[in-house]
């Protein structure tokens, strides 16, 4: 006969619901308890008939994530944070990547609707309105990350990306940059929009200083080096000699163009800051400046927001978290 729920029980010497509940709820139980559970699991064999169980909850323990950037490692760190962050409450991840494409993102909505998630997070780009509509209709906890939510029994969480842009164009203008480049900067994203925003608010306040869109076909290391070898084969005289980058790939991109290949001095001749603060941008060849996005607050609030919306008995107000990001200077833009 298979072992049950109530042999594992016995074994450990607790109450059925007890077991039950570390089943559930392990973060309800005490540590000691929850080891001895967790050894009788182990020594009887004990395998959770998991379909059974969400049929009875009519929910799983499955917390979706659907992205649409993964090859920016910002990405992936924030994801490494939401699965650690949904496991405290025993939780499981299932991270879904629709490559941008619209029909493949509805896709992975249904089958996450369909296999009644515990909840889903959107990353901004994914949040069509007929996806919302299906999410709403199921009433399915949802967070947008990167977005904000505009309906009830929805939450949002989103760095402030006007600040961000700002204080990054405010600091190459400090270092006596005058002509400064955004590249990457093409509104395809609202919150590359919103960045762009913020530095075209910090040029114009400053007479004298102007500022560049420089389009890139997508934001990975390749095209900020394409961009780059556009940049090198320019007269002086139209060199930027400030770059904003609209995220760290494209500044190493274009590290790799200018200075190691076309010989730049930076930051002497260039005064260069990206977006994200991801692992590699203080080890490049010239430590990066970048503007960081917390990426600990920012997928700790996520999964506390679903957990929140699960707990509702009905959709209450939209709730929406904005989190300031950080100026880090390092080399690449220190003059003064």
């Amino acid at each position: 006969m298979p072992v049950s729920i109530r042999d594992v029980a016995r074994e450990a010497g607790v109450s059925l619901g007890t077991a039950s509940t570390y089943l559930n709820n392990p973060d309800r139980v005490a540590p000691h308890t929850a080891k001895r559970i967790r050894k009788a699991i182990d020594e009887l064999g004990y395998v959770r008939n998991e379909t059974a169980r969400q049929l009875r909850a009519g929910q799983s323990r499955m917390l979706a994530m659907l992205s649409m950037e993964l090859q920016n490692p910002f990405f992936g760190a924030v994801a490494e944070v939401i699965e650690r962050r949904a496991a405290d409450f025993g939780l499981f991840m299932m991270l879904l990547y629709g490559h941008g494409d619209v029909e493949r993102d509805r896709q992975y909505v249904d089958l996450a609707v369909q296999k009644q998630v515990y909840g889903m997070i959107l990353a901004s780009g994914s949040a069509t309105p007929d996806v919302l509509d299906l999410l709403a209709r199921q009433r399915v906890p949802t967070v947008l990350m990167d977005g904000h939510a505009d309906r009830d029994g929805f939450a949002s969480v989103a760095i402030d990306d006007v600040t961000g842009g700002r204080r990054a164009v405010e600091h190459l203008i400090a270092q006596g940059c005058k002509r400064i480049a955004v590249v990457g900067g093409e509104a395809v994203l609202p919150q590359i929009e919103e960045r762009v925003r913020g530095a075209q608010q910090a040029a114009a306040g400053h007479r004298g200083v102007s500022l560049e869109i420089v389009p890139t076909k997508e934001r990975t290391v390749e095209a900020g080096r394409a961009a780059g070898q556009e940049l090198a084969q320019r007269p002086t005289r139209r060199r930027p000699d400030g770059i904003f980058a609209i995220n760290d790939l494209i500044a190493i991109g274009l590290v790799d163009a200018l200075v190691i290949s076309a010989g730049w001095q930076v930051p002497q001749q260039l005064a260069l800051v990206g977006y994200d603060d991801i692992d590699f941008a203080s080890s490049t060849i010239v430590p990066l400046s970048t503007v960081r996005r917390p990426r600990d607050v920012f997928g700790r609030v996520a999964v506390d927001f679903v957990r929140e919306l699960a707990g509702a008995q009905t959709p209450g107000p939209a709730r929406h978290v904005e989190i300031q990001p950080e100026l880090i200077v390092r080399t690449s833009s220190r003059r003064h």
